[in-house]
């Protein structure tokens, strides 16, 4: 199915049931059309993640620029170094490990990035793909005595580990170097946040689960009955029914509402390079359905986002 918004020259057409659609008809950069912009931020809102292909002309700086008419970006990370010169591009590199775990982008610090947007560099012959779930579909078609329960459970987030360097730390013939360094650079200065499981979104007014694997623990409930729970409603994001995938091709490039989603880098590709650029946006402090904002325990990351 294609609609066509008010802008004529944007297409969006679904890539899935659950979230995902790709839009059509526009060349990205720094000088586009506002009613182009408002476009293609609305077909986010609704579509939660959306693809652009052939878009083989943007460069860092053409990224960042487009970027900068969506919001404001951040720094790459709270902690890992960014792209020499690029204070707001982060390389997502398979030399420094893969992103083989469910995840919303840096829910460790208080101001969570709003909005993610990700170009494809350099990708594998075969494999590859990112899958995204959706987080507002999983709290609507959660039973209501367990949304009664998320609504008032509240989590520990926390940058212990690596989303992007834990897998294949250690490989034949000791540590890898590369993923060693990139590991101590993300946990050089920790992070903990306390979020409401369930936030409000700041555009839509709807409700979303705050989960993915850097959730520690739930306040007041033990680690057994922390993992349990933790489970339990992370398979009801990731069941594959509320899910979409998206194989790669040179040129394209992936934008995503980080309040309203998680994603999967799969890594299907063996030993092949796979590099993608990460721009962020700067999110708001998300809040719960009773009106109580995140608090920061450990750590002060407004060096981060605006």
């Amino acid at each position: 199915m294609t609609t066509q918004l008010e802008t004529p020259t944007i297409t969006v057409s679904k890539t899935g049931g659950a979230l995902g659609a790709t839009i059509g008809g526009v060349r990205l950069g720094g000088e586009l059309d506002p009613a182009v912009v408002a476009a293609i931020r609305q077909a986010l809102l609704t579509h939660k993640v959306i693809f652009l292909r052939d878009q083989q002309h943007l460069d860092d700086a053409g990224q960042l620029a487009f970027a900068n008419l969506l919001g404001t970006p951040t720094l790459a990370h709270p902690t890992s170094k960014s792209l020499e010169g690029a204070a707001n591009v982060l390389p997502i590199d398979s030399d420094y490990g893969k992103a083989n775990s469910w995840h919303t982008d840096v829910t460790f610090v208080d101001r969570i990035p709003a909005i993610s947007i990700l170009r494809a560099v350099t990708l594998p012959a075969y494999g590859g793909a990112t899958s995204w779930a959706n987080t507002v579909a999983a709290y609507e078609k959660l039973p209501g005595p367990l949304q009664a329960l998320v609504d008032r459970l509240w989590a520990v987030h926390s940058n212990v580990y690596d989303y992007a360097g834990a897998a294949d730390e250690v490989r034949i013939g000791g540590v890898d170097v590369k993923v060693q360094t990139h590991r101590e650079q993300f946990v050089s200065q920790l992070f903990e946040t306390e979020h409401p499981v369930v936030r409000v979104h700041p555009e839509t007014g709807e409700r979303s689960l705050v989960l993915g694997h850097f959730v520690r623990r739930f306040v007041g409930f033990s680690s057994a009955e922390t993992t349990a729970l933790f489970q339990l409603l992370q398979n009801r994001i990731t069941n594959l029914d509320n899910t979409v995938r998206w194989q790669w091709q040179p040129g394209d490039l992936a934008i995503w509402d980080n309040r309203a989603t998680q994603h999967y880098g799969v890594a299907d590709y063996d030993d092949q390079p796979r590099r993608l650029h990460r721009i962020t946006l700067a999110g708001d402090v998300p809040v719960s359905v009773d009106g109580v904002r995140s608090t920061p325990r450990t750590g002060d990351a407004a060096h981060f986002s605006a």
